[in-house]
Order: structure tokens, then sequence, then C-alpha cells
């Protein structure tokens, strides 16, 4: 290695913002991906997955991008002040209504939970009574 390869490699293990300025980067080719080739996957989850395989293949450090990402998570509260400043401007949703609608959504939530267990427990009852997948029928 050049001794300005070690140099900026140094830098880049130590800045902070240099790691979350890759990590935008690696987000950025993920959307720019997703839109050359029309994948129906978010850029994000692309990005993500860059990332994972230049990690699993050693071509990039985890110490290069560990710094930018613990900051990203520890700050991560930011990314939701909206929200709770959304609850500043409608107090009524602290009431009896929050409840309400909390109640419905952790409601539609099991319900949905619940109507895939059973979903997936009848195809896999279906399937181990008729055979694999794999056989073809003829």
């Amino acid at each position: 290695m050049t001794r300005i390869h070690l140099l900026l490699l140094r830098r880049v293990r130590r800045s902070r913002l240099l790691q979350t300025g890759f990590i935008a980067l690696f987000w950025l080719a993920g959307e720019a991906l997703v839109r050359l080739t029309h994948l129906p996957v978010p850029g994000g989850i692309v990005g993500m997955a860059i990332v994972l395989a230049l990690l699993a293949s050693h071509r990039l450090s985890l110490r290069s991008m560990r710094r930018g990402a613990e900051w990203l998570l520890a700050e991560m509260l930011l990314f939701f002040v909206p929200a709770v400043l959304a609850l500043t401007d409608h107090r009524e949703l602290l009431g009896l209504l929050g409840l309400k609608i909390l109640v419905v959504i952790a409601g539609g939530t099991l319900a949905v939970m619940a109507v895939t267990a059973v979903t997936v427990d009848l195809c896999y009852t279906w399937r181990s009574k008729h055979g694999s997948a794999n056989s073809v029928a003829g």
C-alpha cells in the first residue's frame, strides 16, 4: 500500500463524518441501481446488500464503517422528532381517542399475524399431505 493510501484509510477510520458519507454513498448507489434495473426493492436495501457483500468478501473493513454507523444509530431519535412534534399539535391523541386508535392498530396487527400463521399452517399441512413441491404432475 502506498503512503497516501494508508493516510486516507487512517483518516476514514477516524472520521465519523466521512464514514457517514460513505454510508450515504452506498445508499445512493443502491438507489441508482434500483432506478437503472427497475428492481421492486427500495434502494436503501440494495445499498445495504452492497455493503454486506463488501464486508463478507473482506473488500470493506468493518472499522471503516463502524463509527459512522454507531453515530447514526445513536442519533436515531432525531429521525422521529417530527412524529413527536405531531403529538404536541394534536393533543387529543394523548387521550381517549389515542387509546382507541392504539387498540385498533394493535388489534389489526394481531389479526394479520393470526391470519398469516393460520395460512402458513394450512399450506404446510396441505403440502405435507400432497407431497413435496419438487414432484411434477404428469
